[in-house]
């Protein structure tokens, strides 16, 4: 195809410098995970080369060195393909193995990528960077989460506040049970994220191009795959079959789903939180959210719940992301799925987001969240909703005109039903006893 014009600092060679040429397009780069990803796989692979004598050992040293210091971040800067780029990943492998090779002074094809294709080291990348990052990151985050809310729900439980359906005043409730149920969220998008780690373990390398292993000796994937098992701590493991493999991404998806569902969980957790430390005056007011910068360029004082926004903002991006992973992984055809770079891309970045997302609302929010006590007890007692507890006594066509008559007149229920439901007022009392009615 030519000649290419290299950068006199570049250590990748004219398929990068083509690809660097051909798309131009987003500024978007494979993330550090990624890279790290291919280091490990090309270190790995030249292990087994040079083990079962296909490499001579001291070149199969060399590839093995250099591509460490790949998986080192030494060289990040030397890896400037754009995201938008040939569907398999090519380009990105290419640059690994040009990259590597100059390094090593090896060939990019002959020696770095032996027994190895885009095809099959793409999607094996995407795989181990998510499950590092899933393992190191995310799920430590919403552990740490989790655990935030587990001792909100504690610290809370002696506060009884009116329950809410439909945004409507609703039967008492504890707020340490209101956040039970937060904490209880976050624990189960953990082991539904768990259950989908089976699938990112298997990897697809060694079925070369098209899932049959044409150029890849018998050994080499279990024995790579068990070289990238031990380097990165992980329970990695061979594909069942290699042409489900490098064919389907449903592994990848499902996973975006179990991202997508946390996401969906933290958009109800951080709504409810924002909405009862609405106020201070005006709103719900219940909670007392952490005050972490001025909110307002023109109004003096006002502080607003950007921790909370800022979460709502990152779970809006991975929904979005799983729209468009779900797509690609649709958009096989045949023997590969030729819309993996973007993939790839979303699935690491929606980890990273959630991964830091969680962290800063456990530590930024969360932490320092108070209860007001007098104004969520407060509340209670005016609610029309303890007019519930006297249906058992009284029917509910009685209690209801009480609590109409209540509205009507703006007093409490406890007032009216004084006056009108013939109950003995101390057994009203008992009755109509928040405590009593939260278990």
């Amino acid at each position: 195809m030519g000649d290419m014009q290299l950068p006199a600092s570049a250590l990748y060679g004219p398929q990068t410098a083509r690809a660097v040429q051909n798309f131009p397009i987003s500024g978007k780069r494979f993330p550090r995970s990624f890279i790290r990803a291919l280091g490990i796989i090309k270190s790995a692979a030249a292990t087994m080369n040079g083990r079962m004598g296909h490499l001579p050992p001291a070149l199969a040293a060399s590839i093995e060195a250099a591509a460490e210091q790949v998986v080192e971040a030494r060289y990040d800067d030397q890896f400037p393909i754009d995201i938008f780029q040939t569907g398999s990943g090519t380009s990105t492998n290419m640059n690994a193995n040009e990259v590597i090779g100059h390094l090593a002074g090896a060939h990019p094809n002959d020696h770095v990528n032996r027994g190895q294709s885009s095809n099959d080291v793409v999607p094996t990348a995407m795989h181990i960077a998510a499950a590092e990052s899933l393992v190191a990151r995310l799920l430590p985050a919403m552990r740490q989460l989790g655990a935030s809310l587990e001792r909100k729900a504690a610290e809370f439980h002696d506060i009884i506040k009116i329950g809410r359906t439909h945004l409507q005043d609703a039967v008492p409730i504890r707020m340490g049970q209101e956040f039970s149920g937060y904490a209880r969220q976050v624990e189960a998008a953990c082991g539904r994220i768990e259950a989908a780690l089976p699938g990112i373990y298997e990897l697809p390398l060694g079925g070369t191009a098209v899932g049959t292993g044409l150029n890849a000796p018998p050994g080499f994937a279990p024995g790579a795959i068990a070289e990238i098992a031990r380097r990165t701590g992980l329970p990695f493991v061979e594909a069942r079959n290699h042409f489900e493999a490098q064919a389907a991404r449903d592994a990848a998806c499902f996973l975006s789903g179990a991202l997508r569902t946390y996401a969906v969980a933290l958009t109800k957790i951080a709504n409810d939180i924002r909405w009862l430390g609405s106020g201070p005056r005006c709103g719900l007011g219940e909670l007392k959210l952490p005050a972490v910068q001025p909110g307002s360029s023109i109004m003096p004082g006002k502080v607003n719940p950007v921790i909370a926004e800022s979460l709502l903002m990152i779970c809006a991006q991975v929904i979005g992301y799983d729209a468009a992973i779900a797509w690609c992984s649709a958009a096989g055809n045949f023997e590969l799925n030729a819309m993996m770079p973007v993939m790839a891309y979303d699935l690491l970045d929606a980890i990273e987001l959630l991964a830091a997302g969680s962290r800063n609302f456990a530590e930024k929010l969360v932490d320092g969240l108070e209860a007001d006590r007098p104004r969520a007890e407060g509340f209670v007692e005016q609610s029309l909703a303890l007019g519930t507890a006297l249906t058992r006594e009284i029917g509910y066509e009685k209690a209801a005109a009480l609590v109409k008559e209540a509205y009507a007149t703006g007093r409490t229920i406890r007032e009216v039903a004084r006056e009108q439901s013939g109950i003995p007022e101390k057994h009203l009392d008992a009755l109509i006893n928040p405590r009593l009615q939260v278990g």
